[in-house]
């Protein structure tokens, strides 16, 4: 077990390394969790100790476990911490670490919900588990059955939620720019065709 001194010492490049793989700037951490700018660049270079009051706002905002940030040991243990949480009304499962291209097991409930389409960087792909979903990608509104699956551009306009007859389970596959997924799928829906992009 590394000393204190020596753990702590580390804590700042993990958080510029997550900070960097969510593609955000000091600026927009600063603006998110109301730490100062130069706050967050001093504990990132080591010159400011972490504490519990600095750690836990960042941890929320780049939703990683706080024994994350602090160098929790993940050698020899694949297992990935699963804990869930509610997301606009659904519960979302992680099924892999921060970083990288990123899997959600998403329980979407019962009931119709109002779209509100969205825009971001980065291309993500949908598999329907259970149950049924609605997808809206810009004018396209599409339903996904149980087995079916959709890839997109996220900087279309796109939005996925319940069909409002039933519950959904849905696997979310994202990956940010430059971290495309290599995977082919096709929508049985008379309106598209075989190569053409969905959105979610």
């Amino acid at each position: 077990m590394p000393p204190i001194a020596d753990t702590l010492e580390l804590v700042g490049p993990r958080l510029r390394k997550i900070r960097e793989q969510r593609g955000v700037t000091l600026t927009d951490v600063a603006d998110r969790t109301g730490i100062s700018k130069s706050t967050l660049s001093r504990l990132e270079n080591g010159q400011r100790r972490p504490s519990l009051e600095l750690l836990l706002p960042l941890a929320q905002l780049y939703r990683v476990p706080l024994d994350d940030l602090v160098g929790a040991p993940e050698v020899g243990d694949p297992r990935i911490r699963l804990k869930p949480r509610k997301v606009n009304g659904r519960t979302v499962v992680p099924l892999t670490h921060p970083g990288g291209i990123q899997a959600w097991k998403i329980l979407i409930p019962k009931g119709q919900s109002e779209p509100r389409l969205r825009t971001h960087d980065g291309y993500e792909w949908l598999y329907v588990l259970s149950g049924r979903m609605r997808l809206i990608q810009g004018d396209r509104d599409l339903v996904l059955e149980t087995g079916e699956a959709a890839e997109f551009d996220t900087r279309l306009p796109h939005w996925f939620g319940s069909t409002g007859g039933g519950p959904a389970e849905v696997l979310s596959i994202f990956g940010r720019p430059g971290e495309q997924l290599q995977l082919r799928a096709a929508l049985a829906q008379a309106d598209r065709g075989p190569d053409e992009p969905d959105g979610h």
